[in-house]
């Protein structure tokens, strides 16, 4: 049976406002700043969002620097959303202080960072389930395969594309949405 299908016809009827909503915006969608604060996705409107899974012990978390330089280069464009998650290898174990002091040390980061989830399983935070299920993003099924994997989402909050880890955040591939 089609994934897809078989996804959708697993919802229950509380469950229909995600077919019925499956081609609008992440902009309703709630989750908390590293700090604890709501983060109200519908102020980024106008501009496309990177979210990025995040780790500090990781071959990958050198691109904290790269991600730091395209919020930079394209902060009237883009917004650069850091989600740690310590899922892919026990890479981020960090507390939410500790998530932060490493940061700033280490890269500068000044890009808006999320508290720690879950990108993938059971206790999948509904942000990466929008990001991932076809069914709900009305786009394009993914799975997050490992740390610093990237999601695009346009100007109106509609999924646009997905980058594995290896494709550097400055990399023409993410770039060219954004001249």
């Amino acid at each position: 049976m089609n994934p897809i299908k078989a996804f959708v016809g697993t919802l229950s009827t509380s469950d229909k406002h995600i077919k019925q909503n499956a081609t609008e915006s992440l902009h309703h969608i709630a989750i908390n700043s590293l700090q604890g604060h709501p983060i109200d996705l519908s102020e980024f409107k106008g501009r496309k969002i990177l979210f990025v899974n995040v780790a500090s012990k990781c071959g990958f978390t050198p691109q904290y620097r790269a991600l730091q330089e395209l919020s930079d280069t394209y902060k009237d464009k883009l917004v650069v959303i850091g989600v740690p998650c310590n899922q892919f290898g026990k890479q981020e174990p960090g507390t939410s202080n500790e998530i932060q002091e490493f940061c700033d040390i280490n890269y500068g980061v000044t890009f808006l960072m999320t508290e720690k989830i879950d990108v993938k399983g059971l206790l999948q935070h509904p942000l990466y389930a929008w990001l991932t299920k076809k069914a709900i993003n009305g786009k394009q099924n993914s799975t997050v395969k490992w740390n610093f994997q990237k999601y695009l989402v346009d100007e109106d909050g509609e999924f646009l594309d997905y980058f594995y880890s290896i494709t550097k955040p400055m990399n023409s591939r993410i770039t060219s949405h954004l001249k």
